[in-house]
């Protein structure tokens, strides 16, 4: 709800200053979270072109390494490359290495940006490639230094209250930090950070009951309701502080979901099935 408000705010000035992009790049990271992947890559489209469109070139390598992590969730391995790559962002090589299966690569890079954050003093860019760090060296096979770095990690991170730094990271930090509490290591934080984990949705994972093969997600239940309601497209975007092709994107995959081609057969066919 927060961020959405901000987004409404500061759309308010996208005409001189560019902070509705950091706005929208923050709910496609909250959307990916909550496992609403398409969701994420078409909003973070969006944002990649209004960026272009509009000059703002600060902004544009943090949508792209926004995007990098939605591409690996989706298996465009190579693309997520090609992106980092042409915006000359390493932590972002790193990822889709890892994605790879190539850890060692990954490593390499990893080390050198450590090196880079220390030397600068960014406590939080070097907390976040330590903790990329202790994924790399488990997938190497090097259990106890991945749990000495991932050890060291987490101590600086507790003062903070860090969760999403680690979360995000998925499986693979959920296994070590697994690792590091059969290991007795700072209990009550890593039990929090794992508590933290089993609150989340798993890729494929599907929780609701409704008669689909392919269930609606919350999103688009949410978007269904105000088509049901005779909204236009525009101003649901209003509504709900999605961009227009955002709002599109939805009604195009409701539409798909409930085999239907129009605005009333997808109300009637939801009605019958109960979704309304």
């Amino acid at each position: 709800m927060h961020g959405e408000q901000s987004l409404h705010l500061a759309r308010q000035y996208d005409r001189v200053i560019d902070r509705f992009i950091v706005c929208e790049v923050f709910l496609a990271r909250l959307a990916l979270a909550r496992g609403h992947v398409d969701e994420a890559a078409a909003m973070l489209s969006q944002s990649y072109r209004t960026a272009r469109q509009k000059n703002f070139v600060l902004r544009i390598p943090e949508v792209v390494a926004a995007q990098v992590p939605v591409l690996l969730r989706q298996g465009r391995h190579d693309e997520a490359m090609r992106l980092a790559q042409a915006h000359a962002l390493p932590l972002s090589e790193a990822q889709v290495h890892l994605a790879r299966g190539d850890a060692a690569a990954a490593l390499a890079l990893l080390d050198g940006l450590y090196a880079h954050a220390d030397a600068g003093n960014w406590a939080d860019e070097r907390l976040n490639v330590m903790a990329w760090q202790a994924i790399a060296l488990h997938a190497l096979g090097e259990g106890d230094r991945a749990l000495r770095r991932l050890s060291d990690a987490l101590a600086l991170a507790e003062p903070e209250g860090f969760i999403r730094l680690f979360v995000d990271k998925g499986e693979p930090m959920r296994q070590l930090l697994g690792a590091a509490s059969a290991k007795g290591a700072m209990l009550e934080y890593v039990g929090k950070l794992l508590a933290a984990f089993d609150a989340e949705p798993r890729p494929g994972e599907r929780k609701s009951a409704q008669p689909l093969i392919e269930p609606l997600s919350p999103r688009e239940l949410e978007v269904l309701q105000l088509i049901a309601q005779g909204l236009s497209n525009q101003a649901i975007g209003e509504r709900l502080f999605l961009a227009l092709d955002t709002v599109k994107g939805h009604n195009r995959r409701i539409f798909e979901k409930l085999g239907v081609s129009r605005r009333t057969e997808a109300v009637a066919r939801a009605r019958a099935l109960g979704l309304l």
